[in-house]
């Protein structure tokens, strides 16, 4: 079986490097005869596509494909268009994976079908975040890890009969979120199912929280709220309203937790200071995690009332 990686890239020059070496030591065996690597560029301001041009003979799997910045659906559409795969395997460009990470979502895909006489299922690997740069791989997996997601593009693989038949992504979320939870939605009402492939395994990095982050967070929330509501416009379900967070319930609740917004960004401020000076950002972040909560549903609902959604 012959696979495409496609991978959406924004500004991330550094961290891409480690993903693309580590793609470029995959184990190939009996099910996985041959692989490429589907990089779109969405616009990048870092020199990552000069870079990648420049090292092009240190990672002969590498196709690199250029579009002005359009978003992470724009971005994967375009690598499968132009991919030569049987299967898809979708990762972020800050995932660095094992060396039978393919491997194992190729085994686990062939004995899927074979079961079920199909092609209708997909893999699902598992990401194990760290904000260890020089060594991601050395992270241990950890309860907040798992992930509940149906379909979530930071490690899944899929025939790309299946993903055509499903329409792509919607390219109308071109800011951050959703993309991916939105075609999980149209492959259920195919009765795609979901397949565990836990030795599939990325290593999702991200910095270090620092308090310099706060702002960039927050805009990405409002990010978020924006795209939910395409989302929800496609899918009005009460199941899809609860992915999103558009219930009274959620609102009624990160009203609570910071007690009516008397807890936020400022006010936690100093304590999540203390945090990470003491050497617990992950604490600090999930801290600032409640109010960014709030203004994500608030969000929501005011650009609902705005389109005359409620």
């Amino acid at each position: 079986m012959f696979v495409s990686v496609v991978i959406p890239t924004y500004n991330r020059r550094e961290i891409l490097e480690k993903c693309l070496d580590a793609l470029e030591r995959q184990v190939l065996n009996s099910d996985l005869i041959g692989y490429e690597v589907v990089v779109v560029d969405d616009g990048s301001t870092d020199g990552t596509t000069s870079w990648l041009r420049d090292e092009a003979c240190s990672f002969p799997h590498v196709r690199l494909f250029e579009q002005e910045h359009g978003g992470p659906a724009a971005g994967r559409n375009r690598g499968v268009e132009n991919s030569l795969g049987d299967v898809i395997v979708f990762i972020d460009s800050d995932l660095v994976v094992t060396e039978t990470f393919l491997a194992c979502h190729v085994r686990s895909l062939k004995l899927s079908w074979q079961r079920r006489g199909d092609l209708l299922c997909f893999t699902y690997g598992t990401v194990i975040n760290t904000d260890n740069f020089e060594n991601p791989t050395s992270e241990p997996y950890k309860f907040l890890d798992y992930s509940w997601a149906y379909f979530a593009t930071g490690n899944v693989a899929i025939h790309r009969e299946i993903l055509e038949e499903s329409g792509l992504f919607d390219i109308n979320f071109y800011l951050y979120g959703w993309e991916d939870l939105e075609l999980g939605e149209r492959l259920k009402q195919m009765n795609v199912e979901l397949i565990k492939c836990p030795k599939a395994i990325g290593y999702h990095w991200h910095p270090a929280f620092k308090l310099e982050q706060v702002s960039g967070l927050i805009r990405v929330e409002r990010e978020r709220a924006k795209m939910a509501l395409v989302f929800y416009r496609k899918h009005p379900s009460l199941r899809v309203r609860f992915i999103i967070q558009f219930t009274f319930l959620h609102y009624c609740l990160w009203e609570i937790l910071t007690l009516g917004g008397l807890l936020n960004e400022k006010t936690l401020k100093p304590l999540m200071a203390m945090l990470i000076r003491k050497g617990h950002p992950k604490i600090a972040l999930e801290l600032l995690r409640i109010p960014l909560n709030r203004i994500a549903v608030k969000e929501m609902y005011r650009e609902a009332h705005m389109l005359g959604i409620i």
